[in-house]
């Protein structure tokens, strides 16, 4: 039977609600912006030394903005383009593609039952989104 992207899709969501992770996405972008125009109205207003004050509490606060902003992986898969998802489809297929299976939920059932392919799995979703999406993984509560 052909494997579907949201056969794929819903695989991972399972296997990654099953180890309970959670990714951050870092904004450092907005971080960034944040720092620097805090450094330059700050610099306008009151100078260098306003600049620096600036500059560190934009610091500060850009690093707070892009901290732990953690959502559940199942979600962020979901909320993916469909050309990531299909990146991550053929990342599986290549896994999964010699296992005999009849449909989705059997294949699901035979990932579940097998250690190896649950960490060959999970290596590829956090290699994934570590460098795809930039964000840091985390497994648990």
């Amino acid at each position: 039977m052909p494997l579907m992207v949201e056969d794929v899709m819903k695989l991972l969501s399972n296997l990654s609600r099953e180890k309970k992770m959670k990714a951050a996405v870092k904004h450092s972008k907005r971080g960034a912006l944040v720092a620097g125009t805090m450094a330059m109205i700050s610099g306008i207003v009151a100078g260098p030394p306003g600049a620096f004050v600036g500059g560190a509490v934009g610091g500060i606060l850009g690093a707070w903005m892009t901290s732990g902003q953690f959502k559940p992986v199942p979600q962020i898969l979901m909320e993916l383009p469909p050309s990531e998802q299909e990146k991550l489809f053929r990342q599986v297929n290549d896994i999964v593609r010699n296992l005999d299976w009849t449909d989705a939920v059997q294949l699901t059932m035979l990932v579940m039952g097998s250690e190896a392919l649950q960490q060959r799995l999970l290596a590829l979703l956090v290699g994934y989104v570590t460098k795809e999406l930039h964000a840091e993984v985390q497994y648990g509560d």
